[in-house]
């Protein structure tokens, strides 16, 4: 990213993944909505947060489609907040996550507010850690059962299906909201398996 990219003294930061719950990084605000021409897919592989090199989890990423959209959180940070959450996500989203950056334009929910361009992180299929394609519930499959250093893969997709229906209601997410439903389908036998081995407590 060249610095004429960054608006003086204030950089918007477009999430769609993990960073819509979990950004981790001081920002001055942040606003719901989407950007255009953009849709989200669980194409990813992940080696570090939420999987293994032995067993890659599956995260998102953005693939190019005209008159789709893809909401998420934006995030406005301003002074030393710019190189300090650059900085950070270069190593969480860059160097651990295999995402480059791209500038979007980000259209909020709230209509008084204007949209602007912001800093976006996608990963291509040129990635080492690229997954791409599968079914459903291939994918399903996977999620339920990877875990890595930041936790469970299924986390992550429960989570990321909970801002969908908290904060965009109304908005449909097919992709994400069958996996969430074919994985819950996975993991419901297990967990009532291990609820009836369980020992009993008096």
């Amino acid at each position: 990213m060249k610095p004429q990219d960054i608006r003086t003294g204030s950089l918007w930061i477009f999430g769609y993944g993990s960073l819509v719950w979990k950004p981790d990084f001081k920002y001055r605000r942040s606003l719901v909505g989407f950007i255009r021409g953009y849709k989200r897919r669980f194409w990813h592989g992940d080696t570090f947060h939420r999987g293994s090199d032995e067993m890659p989890g599956r995260v998102v990423t953005l693939l190019e489609e005209d008159d789709t959209c893809t909401w998420g959180v934006a995030f406005e940070v301003t002074g030393s907040q710019i190189e300090e959450s650059l900085a950070y996500l270069n190593i969480r989203e860059a160097v651990r996550g295999g995402y480059g950056t791209h500038m979007v334009e980000f259209v909020p929910r709230d209509q008084s507010q204007p949209s602007v361009q912001a800093l976006v992180y996608i990963a291509t299929e040129d990635n080492p850690t690229y997954l791409g394609p599968a079914s459903t519930d291939e994918i399903a499959a996977q999620i339920a059962v990877c875990r890595g250093k930041t936790g469970y893969n299924i986390e992550y997709l429960l989570r990321l299906a909970e801002f969908m229906r908290q904060s965009c209601p109304g908005v449909d997410d097919p992709h994400l909201f069958s996996i969430e439903k074919a994985c819950l389908a996975v993991i419901r036998p297990l967990l009532l398996a291990a609820q009836k081995c369980a020992p009993a407590v008096n």
